[in-house]
């Protein structure tokens, strides 16, 4: 009788230890997300991500939105891309979401805080008409963040001479043809943001 009662036994093991095996599969191939918790307002978000489905999308809301409205949504062509932050300082989420039955369903959560923006120029004081201005410019270096000399009375949406900080920090930008005070600035440009100046330098044309 104890010889039957252990090849009985011996004969289930294989079974079970197929069942305690199969959960932990089930684990390693569950879509996972990792990033920043707090992050400068306006500046890129690099996001670690692994085994996201097929057609996924990673979304910027705000806590308390459902899962069809977002501030920033990216379809991810690798595994590590990089969301524009919202322009605002505040409390957000970043999230995995995924299309079922036409609507998107949230898959993963975490908790985003943008925290306020600054940004620093360096240029010379003076230029000549027409001449090449060296300048440097650092801030969220968002990619569409942008450094422009402007007259110091433009609004913050002006165009002029510009070069964006996202694609490098130096740069040289042309004076203006007309001599006279003009500024320098960083100006972000973000989601929820309207063009905002985070600096200001001014440099004489003569």
């Amino acid at each position: 009788m104890k010889r039957r009662s252990l090849i009985g036994f011996a004969a289930l093991l294989p079974v079970t230890a197929a069942a305690q095996t199969k959960p932990s599969q089930r684990r390693s191939n569950a879509p996972a997300l990792s990033a920043a918790r707090t992050i400068v307002a306006g500046a890129p978000l690099g996001v670690f991500l692994s085994n996201a489905p097929q057609g996924a999308r990673l979304a910027i809301a705000r806590p308390d939105d459902p899962a069809s409205r977002a501030i920033v949504v990216v379809e991810p062509k690798h595994t590590v891309p990089a969301l524009p932050t919202p322009g605002v300082v505040g409390t957000y989420e970043l999230r995995l979401t995924v299309e079922k039955d036409g609507a998107p369903v949230i898959l993963l959560r975490q908790p985003l805080v943008t925290t306020e923006p600054s940004a620093t120029l360096a240029a010379p004081e003076r230029v000549g008409r027409g001449q090449g201005l060296p300048v440097r410019g650092i801030g969220p270096n968002g990619e569409q963040d942008r450094v422009m000399l402007v007259k110091p009375d433009a609004p913050a949406d002006t165009e002029g001479p510009r070069f964006f900080p996202a694609e490098n920090v130096e740069a040289v930008l042309e004076a203006p043809d007309q001599p006279g005070v003009y500024e320098l600035r960083y100006v972000l440009h973000a989601p929820l943001a309207e063009p905002r100046i985070l600096a200001r330098r001014a440099v004489k044309v003569e």
